[in-house]
């Protein structure tokens, strides 16, 4: 009898410290997410900003090549910074900061679809969000390990952006599309893998400072995969589009 009751103890203890976790997990997961709107929101303003101000978007618009090369730079080095300051302050610059160097980049995009066909950025936001929704849902609920295959996507990426240089200079609708068509599949798998470790990352242990940066690196992993994913289908929808 004693035994059953300790068993029953244990059990209870166990079942207690479960809901916990995954209440933990739940809210964790959530703060993510909620970073993570709030960047895509703060990019949108930063890019009508800019279109409003014609010389600023014309400078951006002649400098595509810089900032390629400052996005690169940031989505390499933003995320060691995040979790290696042991700054709340400075994690949360590098985020904004990348959300803020993304809505500066995608102006001149922004603004050819918006006076073209407004209706086309609405039809590939929707089709993002399904699509990077569903991704990320696979990511937090399977139990296989999806490290290799997004460790196959990412070299996939690697290839797209050197495709994407070459393709600077030949001006192929048909490689851009190709190009695109790539990013989205391998970009999607990517997030996925990102959700699966963001998840795995979860400690209930850790709180304040820790958590925060935790929170904001993971928002700016999803972040950054959200938009580029946007970026493309929005291109494959121009394209296809034209034809």
């Amino acid at each position: 009898m004693a035994d059953y009751q300790e068993n029953q103890m244990n059990y209870g203890s166990a079942t207690r410290a479960s809901v916990q976790y995954d209440e933990g997990l739940r809210s964790y997961m959530l703060g993510i997410y909620n970073y993570m709107a709030l960047g895509i929101a703060f990019t949108a303003v930063v890019t009508l900003a800019v279109m409003n101000v014609p010389a600023f978007l014309a400078f951006v618009g002649q400098m595509p090549w810089l900032f390629f090369i400052l996005l690169i730079g940031a989505s390499m080095f933003g995320p060691n910074m995040i979790l290696n300051s042991r700054s709340v302050a400075t994690a949360h610059v590098a985020f904004w900061g990348y959300a803020a160097l993304w809505g500066i980049a995608m102006a001149p995009m922004m603004y050819v679809y918006l006076n073209a066909a407004p209706n086309m950025v609405v039809q590939a936001f929707a089709i993002t969000a399904a699509l990077f929704g569903s991704m990320s849902v696979i990511g937090y609920t399977t139990k296989k390990n999806l490290s290799g295959i997004g460790q196959f996507a990412v070299m996939a990426v690697i290839g797209v952006l050197i495709a994407m240089v070459v393709n600077w200079f030949m001006q192929s609708t048909m490689f851009s599309l190709i190009i695109s068509g790539v990013y989205v599949l391998a970009i999607s798998a990517i997030t996925a893998w990102e959700t699966q470790e963001i998840k795995n990352m979860y400690d209930a242990g850790h709180e304040g400072d820790v958590a925060t940066r935790k929170s904001i690196f993971g928002a700016f992993l999803l972040y950054g995969s959200f938009i580029s994913m946007f970026v493309h289908i929005l291109n494959i929808l121009g394209i296809m589009g034209d034809e």
